[in-house]
């Protein structure tokens, strides 16, 4: 087995969040006064890091929080409406299956992800590690790594931004990048991830 422990973002790589997510952003900026995002602009913002994004959006850092935390709270108002992509349900099964350890550390809420996962997939996961502020998820998979005492050369992160990238690197984890997500994969491979996964059915095969 290549990575005994594979630690899954969850927006953009596990859930389909990202219709949703535009349906309520122009909500939000009007809310926290910053600036809308217009359809057009959508594919050069796919290629922007966080940072970037935040820097065109004019959105204040001392902001970031109270603005996650309004994020998540509609999130799971409108939890229904948010799907897994297909065949995360399989994928996750046949980890746990073949033995990999599964982990979940993302700036949603904890609420949130398990009411997307759905009890049968919830269960699978042994760690969540969630809330992280925007910035810090490294501190969460350091958090993990003490409890699993996994090395970390057997421990892939999977995620689509590239501050999930970051975060990896930051505590020297593998990282593998998904096609899928918000982020454009060119952007993501830029930063030359271990691992790229145009589709979902080859994170088993190249995990195990």
């Amino acid at each position: 087995m290549k990575y005994q422990l594979v630690i899954f973002d969850f927006d953009g790589t596990l859930a389909n969040s990202f219709p949703w997510f535009v349906g309520v952003f122009n909500t939000i900026a009007d809310k926290y006064k910053f600036k809308r995002v217009e359809a057009g602009e959508l594919d050069t913002l796919r290629g922007y890091s966080a940072r970037q994004m935040i820097q065109h959006l004019g959105v204040p850092a001392w902001k970031l929080p109270f603005i996650g935390r309004h994020a998540k709270r509609l999130m799971g108002q409108n939890a229904a409406q948010i799907a897994l992509f297909e065949g995360v349900d399989t994928m996750l099964r046949e980890l746990a299956r073949q033995g990999v350890t599964l982990a979940v550390v993302s700036s949603n809420s904890e609420a949130n992800i398990r009411q997307v996962l759905g009890p049968q997939n919830a269960a699978l996961v042994t760690y969540y590690e969630c809330g992280a502020a925007l910035f810090g998820k490294h501190v969460q998979f350091r958090k993990i790594l003490k409890k699993s005492r996994i090395p970390r050369s057997q421990t892939l992160c999977i995620g689509d931004e590239i501050r999930d990238i970051e975060a990896a690197r930051r505590v020297a984890l593998p990282f593998g990048a998904v096609a899928w997500g918000f982020t454009n994969i060119d952007a993501l491979k830029a930063h030359a991830p271990e691992e790229v996964f145009s589709r979902v059915e080859e994170i088993v095969e190249k995990v195990v």
